[in-house]
């Protein structure tokens, strides 16, 4: 979902600036930590993307490669196989999985990926995929405890993620008091950052587009109008989030899979369309991966390019999506640490990889186009060069990326929310009230040291979190071995096959 970098509107002035101001100091301190670099191979390497990228390799190699091994599982249990009526939750695993994939596609698989390519170059899609795939077992691991130490309410309700299997994890191991802690710290965390990268920053971004699609900041009606165009998205996302999980589920199993769609049709159509380019798109990327030329720290520079798109992407090991996953219906945890594999599949090495392959063949036959072009600029252009109205595509794409994004975090941020305050009618509308409020605002008002402020806490609260599945992969582990030995001993029954025997 994360960008780095982005292109924004301003409808005020004063009020943000004094704000920034006094917000300034604490995110140059706390970013000056958790994006400390450090040398590796002669390249600097980001601290926090080592430790992220640890963790996924680490969960690769505990797990027995589950990242692979899991995916047909996942897709039996997506498809409903081994659902039953009788398990408890609230959301299904096709629903849990696209609230959770609605939360990391965004901006990022558009505008960051041309980021990576114009600073690693194409090798840096290599590597981006190879991050992908680990951080698969990573999410294995954070959606598995999610779903394992969740809370059920005494509605019906569940409430689940990291600050609940740190804190009762950690208690289980003996260590209360800092489970307690950490879990109080991650939820802060995860309330500040979906106030700003997962809502201002995204209502923003759809604001832009659908300027630039409209005449752009001369000429669009828009332009001088943020508070009208966040104050209907605002009223949006209150129709979507006040239903809570369920209907937030209810819209992202129908908009992430068209949104998907309808952004990988358009990626495909258009690498059909240079399909003479793919040689060449394929030997640049490995080459770049391998032997990249002018690029600082060598091949070690790229291969860090293409890991911290990965894991800025599909945010595996900072643990948010666990809190979607969390609510899904099953009385066996580890199913829905095997659905979650998915979605770092579809995040990175599908929907990334194929911005990649659009921008790269087109390289081939424009080699300088990129010049003074950033971000999603790249993309749209590079989509522009074979469909004069791609930019539309781009636009669209980018404006329900963003929406979809800000529903899913709404409810990550409301579960670290109750799990401070406790689960009340009163704590839950309060906050949704908040959250709309900052969805007009994203639109209105320029907070950059706000919105870099909630990026660098979103990637310190991934610190405890991977710390938290070193200690805690015995138990996942433990569950897994007796989950496969029910499996293929035929003790979990698949009714999908029952049901269909049961008509015939």
């Amino acid at each position: 979902m994360f960008i780095g970098s982005s292109t924004t509107l301003s409808a005020s002035v004063g009020i943000d600036e004094v704000i920034n101001t006094a917000v300034q100091p604490l995110t140059t301190i706390i970013s000056a930590v958790i994006f400390f670099k450090i040398p590796l191979f002669g390249a600097d390497f980001p601290l926090v993307v080592l430790w992220l990228v640890a963790g996924a390799i680490f969960s690769t190699f505990y797990f027995g490669f589950i990242n692979l091994s899991g995916f047909k599982h996942a897709l039996e249990l997506i498809r409903g196989d081994y659902d039953s009526p009788k398990d408890r939750g609230e959301v299904s695993h096709f629903q849990a999985l696209a609230t959770a994939v609605s939360g990391t596609v965004g901006i990022g698989n558009i505008g960051g990926v041309a980021i990576a390519i114009s600073i690693g170059g194409p090798g840096a899609t290599f590597w981006m995929i190879v991050a992908g795939i680990l951080g698969m077992s990573t999410k294995f691991v954070e959606c598995s405890l999610a779903t394992m130490y969740r809370r059920e309410n005494v509605d019906g309700s569940v409430s689940g993620g990291p600050m609940y299997y740190l804190e009762k994890g950690l208690t289980e191991k003996g260590w209360p008091g800092i489970g307690k802690f950490i879990g109080r710290f991650y939820a802060i965390g995860i309330v500040i950052g979906c106030m700003g990268i997962g809502n201002m920053f995204q209502s923003n971004q759809a604001y832009v587009q659908f300027v630039n699609v409209t005449g752009g900041a001369d000429h669009s009606w828009l332009a001088d109008k943020g508070w009208l165009f966040g104050s209907l998205l605002a009223l949006l996302v209150a129709t979507v989030i006040v239903g809570g999980i369920k209907s937030i589920a209810r819209v992202t199993e129908k908009i992430v899979p068209f949104m998907a769609f309808f952004y990988c049709a358009c990626a495909l159509v258009i690498i059909a369309m240079n399909y003479e380019a793919i040689p060449f798109a394929i030997n640049a990327i490995i080459d770049g991966a391998f032997s990249p030329d002018g690029m600082s720290g060598g091949a070690v520079g790229v291969m860090i390019v293409g890991f911290q798109r990965a894991v800025f992407s599909n945010e595996a090991g900072i643990g948010s999506a666990s809190i979607a996953h969390s609510a899904v219906r099953t009385n066996e945890p580890i199913t829905e640490g095997y659905v979650s594999v998915l979605e770092p599949f579809i995040d990175t090495v599908v929907i990334s990889t194929l911005t990649a392959l659009v921008i790269v063949t087109t390289f081939y036959y424009e080699p300088g186009f990129s010049e003074g072009l950033n971000g999603i600029e790249m993309t749209s252009s590079a989509f522009e060069r074979n469909l004069s109205w791609s930019p539309y595509t781009i636009a669209i794409a980018g404006i329900l990326f963003a929406f979809s994004t800000m529903i899913s975090w709404s409810y990550y941020g409301l579960k670290g929310w109750t799990y401070l305050v406790g689960e009340s009618r009163l704590a839950d509308m309060g906050f949704k009230l908040v959250f709309c409020v900052f969805v007009a605002l994203g639109c209105m008002i320029q907070l950059n040291a706000v919105l870099d402020f909630s990026d660098a806490l979103v990637f310190v609260i991934c610190v405890p979190n991977i710390l938290g599945l070193y200690i805690l992969a015995p138990v996942v582990k433990r569950e897994l071995n007796s989950y496969r030995q029910r499996l293929a001993n035929g003790e979990l029954t698949n009714y999908r096959r029952q049901r269909a025997a049961s008509k015939k």
